[in-house]
């Protein structure tokens, strides 16, 4: 029999204890521990799983093999740096981090140390999201809404950090080319933080991206039209679906060219499950991950320069922002 990969969550709140379900569920590993600081919530979650609880994530520290850091962004640079310092692979949830800085020392630590260290940016696992990739060879034009009814959670950051951010690295892994230029707005609406937010991105290869991501939405929508030459591409990540639209060539003299329609093939499944098994298949197999700390950090730097902007559009428009 193969070994079972020794894992734990650290922090298992809304999408930690999701975490924990899947790393339960597969064959592929053990889940031996659960952590978080609310004890009540944390031993909850571990009975449920038949795994151990710790409110301290250092007594995991040589108890494990690889873990999922699932806390605020606030901690994510200590616990993940604990644990890649400990030889222990670590899947950190999206933003990789609060600073640049903070991101850099965690990308250092995984290579010093030979682990793995992927981010959470869950979208690159979604199979409507690979179909897409699969067809794309020269995209142009990028138009992205990511909404979201107001809740509670993640109120430690922005919309841009919150949400965004998934658009800001799908969209900058499909384009093989640098941003040469963002500009951005948002305002605060039900926090004091930014809640709804557009950004605009020029790429050094002349594609361009447009940006909305809402955290006080009325609706759901997660949606990504792409242009290329001659097709365009809708792409809806919740019912994992790709619309496809050709241009194609006159079939006689004097005929006008035709647009055909169809559908992608897509097998739907869990994009949690993919992404974790993806996981421990790289730390498993010593290989890299799908999404690199290196990624991570591109889509944080992109989000803290969407945020820059942001703040220098409401500066001249005399618009108060506390974040």
């Amino acid at each position: 029999m193969t070994k079972k990969l020794k894992t734990a969550v650290i922090g298992v709140g809304h999408l930690g204890k999701e975490h924990a379900r899947v790393y339960h569920s597969i064959e592929q590993a053990e889940l031996v521990a659960v952590c978080d600081t609310n004890e009540t919530n944390g031993k909850t979650i571990a009975e449920k799983y038949g795994a151990r609880f710790v409110k301290d994530f250092r007594e995991l520290l040589g108890a494990v093999e690889a873990v999922s850091v699932a806390t605020p962004t606030v901690n994510h640079h200590e616990a993940t740096c604990a644990f890649l310092e400990a030889g222990v692979s670590v899947l950190v949830e999206k933003p990789i981090s609060r600073t640049l800085a903070e991101a850099d020392e965690m990308i250092r630590l995984a290579e010093a140390n030979s682990v793995v260290l992927q981010v959470g940016h869950i979208e690159r696992f979604n199979p409507a999201f690979q179909a897409l990739q699969r067809e794309l060879t020269s995209p142009k034009f990028f138009e992205a809404h990511r909404m979201g009814i107001f809740t509670t959670r993640s109120l430690d950051i922005d919309v841009v950090m919150d949400l965004m951010v998934h658009e800001l690295d799908i969209i900058s892994s499909l384009v093989n080319s640098e941003v040469v230029k963002i500009e951005a707005v948002g305002i605060p609406i039900l926090t004091q933080k930014i809640d709804l937010a557009n950004a605009r991105l020029e790429f050094a290869d002349g594609a361009i991206a447009n940006i909305t991501a809402s955290r006080v939405s009325a609706e759901r929508l997660r949606k990504l039209r792409v242009f290329q030459p001659n097709e365009y591409y809708s792409l809806d990540y919740a019912e994992q679906q790709v619309g496809m639209f050709k241009l194609t060539p006159p079939k006689s003299a004097g005929a006008l060219p035709e647009i055909v329609a169809q559908g992608l093939d897509v097998t739907k499944r869990e994009p949690l499950l993919a992404e974790i098994e993806s996981f421990v298949s790289a730390v498993s197999a010593k290989t890299a991950p799908v999404v690199t700390g290196a990624e991570g950090r591109r889509a944080l730097a992109l989000a803290i320069e969407v945020l820059d902007k942001i703040k220098t559009h409401s500066a001249h428009a005399n618009i108060n922002l506390s974040f």
